[in-house]
């Protein structure tokens, strides 16, 4: 009945994030914002609100190991869709055309991973309140990223192309609607699916860590899938690329955020050694992600790039080395 649960109320999270994701679309259109800033950051923190939402919730339901795993698992999640992208795309490797564009969105992504690395390195005890420093840090470190990406973008970008909207295009109204009943929705399933896979993790025994980086990252992660795939068969690129590497730099931003919510203390003190090591993978797979798109090399074995392949393989022996330790074998 458990599985009944957690698959009926992840499928519902996925459906109402897709709306999520596509009212977004509608709002970033309306508002004149440009192609590689609404991926880094309107579409990213839409497709990535499930995360937001389902590590709340798991916080306050006192999983903060599911919490963390699902951050933090979703960052390789998303790398591995990069490697997706390149099935979509087999005649132009749309990565490399668009990835000198993108190497600051990727490079940020890879700072605020190696700040989460760090602070649970080290023992950073400040506090502001309940709210650890480490957690403000990273937040503005997001915000700071955020400004020079748009600086960046409105600095350089040449006066975008006119883009004729379809008749029945939705009015900025009806995407502020869309959007708020959207959220609201993914606010009431959110806990539902957090309580689903607490007892999945306490049926099977492989705990909430491994659950955490695994199936509920891997539910929360499916808008990215969605909207990225949809993005790069229109053609937007920028949107496509910048939603996979802003949506890592925006759970960077929300393991920080889940420390306001935390209220015994600092959320990074009470967050399982293990997740080092997920930190790192995560980091190891966004780094080969920024290289294999800053590289000119191209090399396919069968369909697909061998530095796509890599990231598959990765993914794949780093879910296989969590399940072992999450068994304990």
């Amino acid at each position: 009945m458990v599985w009944v649960e957690f698959i009926i109320s992840a499928g519902l999270i996925v459906l109402a994030a897709t709306q999520l994701a596509k009212y977004g679309d509608v709002i970033a259109v309306r508002t004149g914002l440009g192609g590689m800033f609404i991926g880094v950051v309107l579409m990213a923190g839409a497709t990535s609100l499930p995360e937001v939402l389902t590590t709340i919730s798991a916080v306050w339901q006192g999983t903060p190991n599911l919490a963390a795993g699902n951050l933090l698992g979703s960052n390789m999640f998303n790398m591995l869709l990069l490697a997706l992208l390149d099935l979509v795309h087999q005649n132009e490797r749309i990565l490399r055309k668009a990835a000198v564009k993108h190497a600051l969105s990727g490079s940020s992504a890879v700072l605020l991973i190696t700040m989460v690395v760090f602070f649970l390195l080290d023992e950073f005890t400040w506090q502001i309140g309940w709210v650890g420093v480490d957690s403000i840090l990273l937040m503005l470190a997001y915000l700071a990223i955020v400004y020079f990406i748009q600086d960046e973008q409105s600095g350089h970008s040449k006066p975008e192309l006119e883009v004729v909207l379809p008749e029945k295009f939705p009015t900025l109204r009806r995407g502020l609607i869309g959007f708020g009943i959207a959220a609201g929705s993914l606010l009431v399933l959110t806990p539902w699916m957090v309580d689903a896979s607490n007892r999945i993790a306490e049926i099977t025994g492989l705990g909430t860590t491994f659950i955490g980086t695994s199936l509920v990252a891997i539910v929360t992660s499916l808008p990215e899938l969605v909207t990225t795939i949809a993005a790069a068969k229109l053609g937007a690129d920028d949107m496509a690329i910048g939603n996979l590497f802003g949506s890592n730099l925006f759970n960077m931003f929300a393991f920080g955020l889940t420390d306001l919510f935390y209220t015994e203390g600092r959320f990074f003190s009470v967050v399982d050694p293990d997740f080092l090591l997920i930190s790192v993978l995560g980091l190891l797979m966004t780094v080969m992600a920024l290289v294999g798109n800053l590289a000119r090399i191209k090399r396919r074995l069968f369909f697909i790039e061998v530095d796509a392949l890599a990231l598959v393989v990765v993914y794949v022996a780093a879910m296989w080395l969590l399940y072992t330790r999450g068994l304990g074998i």
